[in-house]
C-alpha cells in the first residue's frame, strides 16, 4: 500500500495562511500580472530577449554554433569550405550580439530598480503607518494605566514611545551622520 500522496505546496500553504495574507499575495500576484501586461513592447521584447539569453538553452545554443562554426573553419569538417580562417567575422558577430545583450539586460534591470523603489516606498509608507499606530497605542495603554492608578518602571521611556517619529528629521540625521564620516 503506498502513502497517499501530498497536495501541492501553494495548496497546502495557501489553507494554512489567514485571510488576510491570501488576499494581500493575491493582490500583489495581479498587480505584477498588471504591470507586466501594461508595459510598452519594447520593453516586453528586452524581458523576453533577457529571460531567452540567461536560460541554459540559450548557452547550449552558442556553444553547438560556436563549435560548429569554429570545427568548420578549421576544416576539420570534409566538404564545407572555410568561410572565416582568422574567425574575424565570428568575433564581430560575438561582439555585436554582446552589445545588444548588454543593452537588454540594461532595460531590465531599470526595470527591475522602478519596481523595487516602488516596493521600498510601499514599504517605508507601511512601517511610517505602524508606527504611528504602535504610537496611538502605547498613549492608549498609557493613559488606561494611568486612568487605573497603576504605575510602571518604565514612563520615562514611554514618554519617548508616545511621540510621533518624524521621517525627514531621522533622514536629516542619518545624512548628518554619513557627512561626518565621510570627512
Amino acid at each position: 500500500m503506498t502513502a497517499p500522496r501530498s497536495r501541492s505546496f501553494t495548496a497546502g500553504a495557501a489553507s494554512n495562511l489567514a485571510p488576510v495574507l491570501e488576499r494581500n499575495i493575491e493582490a500583489l500576484h495581479e498587480r505584477r500580472r498588471r504591470d507586466a501586461a501594461a508595459a510598452p513592447w519594447p520593453e516586453r521584447v528586452a524581458n523576453a530577449i533577457t529571460r531567452f539569453a540567461g536560460s541554459m538553452t540559450f548557452v547550449c545554443l552558442h556553444l553547438a554554433l560556436f563549435l560548429t562554426w569554429i570545427v568548420a573553419n578549421l576544416g576539420w569538417i570534409p566538404g564545407i569550405p572555410a568561410w572565416d580562417r582568422s574567425f574575424g567575422i565570428l568575433a564581430m558577430l560575438a561582439s555585436v550580439e554582446a552589445i545588444f545583450l548588454s543593452t537588454f539586460v540594461l532595460i531590465a534591470q531599470n526595470r527591475m530598480a522602478a519596481a523595487a523603489d516602488q516596493r521600498a516606498d510601499l514599504d517605508l509608507q507601511i512601517n511610517l503607518l505602524t508606527e504611528h499606530e504602535i504610537t496611538q497605542l502605547v498613549k492608549l495603554v498609557s493613559d488606561m494605566a494611568r486612568h487605573a492608578g497603576i504605575k510602571t518602571q518604565a514612563e520615562q521611556e514611554l514618554e519617548h514611545v508616545k511621540q510621533d517619529v518624524a521621517p525627514d528629521t531621522v533622514l536629516d540625521k542619518i545624512e548628518k551622520r554619513q557627512a561626518a564620516d565621510d570627512d
